[in-house]
């Protein structure tokens, strides 16, 4: 059995994978991991453990994963199963990384757009040559409602709503101008690059997966779990 990881600020993800297929997925909160690995560890027999983080991983968690099983700790130097031409490769984001590793696995000798809309949305795209040369990263719809909200005096706080409604208020504007903008800016990127690319494959992932695709005019692969089968994929690869 294989442990995937994923750390973020808050909240952290823990699947449990049988070679590439997904057991069960968790989210615990970040400062409770330690707490949730000693019962997955008594429960289940994991074998090997990648880990991946965005921000810095307590001592403990690492020193422990060691001593239980085969231990990734995904960075910049692990082998990774695409050709990584980012200008700057020491300053990719590991959860990048992980997307593409899983585009390799699951659309392999494909051209694949990934768009991960969480915190930030990033648009990472690998080629049928293996090549990953980058993408963009841009504000997450929350990030949006929370500028609005940090930078004006009076514009409420607000968090995304699953229809656009008609801006026939402030709130309803705001939703218009955040999810609305948002959808038009992922039609543009996916249009840019179906111009450049043929037969171009799109995934969908993240946090505002549900939200998002319904909304996107464009015919696309939603798939929430589409990091951790990257993460997954790395580690097998790393065996």
């Amino acid at each position: 059995m294989n442990l995937i990881i994923d750390v973020g600020n808050t909240q952290t993800k823990l699947a449990l994978f049988n070679e590439d297929t997904i057991v069960s997925v968790i989210n615990v909160p970040t400062e409770s991991i330690l707490l949730n690995l000693h019962t997955l560890f008594k429960e289940e027999n994991i074998l090997n453990t990648i880990i991946s983080s965005v921000i810095k991983t307590k001592k403990e968690i690492i020193t422990y994963l060691q001593k239980q099983s085969f231990l990734i700790s995904l960075n910049t130097e692990t082998k990774i199963p695409f050709n990584n031409l980012y200008k700057t490769p020491k300053t990719l984001g590991v959860d990048r990384i992980a997307l593409m590793a899983s585009v390799h696995k699951n659309f392999p000798k494909k051209n694949v757009l990934v768009i991960d809309a969480g915190t930030c949305i990033t648009y990472d795209f690998l080629n049928a040559n293996n090549e990953y040369f980058g993408g963009a990263i841009a504000p997450g719809l929350q990030m949006k409602y929370n500028a609005m909200h940090h930078f004006t005096a009076k514009l409420p706080l607000l968090k995304p709503k699953e229809e656009i409604p008609f801006g026939d208020s402030t709130k309803n504007a705001m939703h218009q101008g955040v999810i609305n903008g948002t959808i038009l800016e992922m039609d543009g990127v996916i249009n840019q690059y179906q111009q450049k690319n043929t037969n171009l494959t799109i995934v969908l992932t993240g946090g505002d997966t549900n939200l998002l695709a319904k909304l996107l005019k464009s015919s696309i692969f939603a798939n929430p779990n589409f990091l951790l089968e990257g993460l997954n994929h790395i580690l097998n690869y790393n065996l």
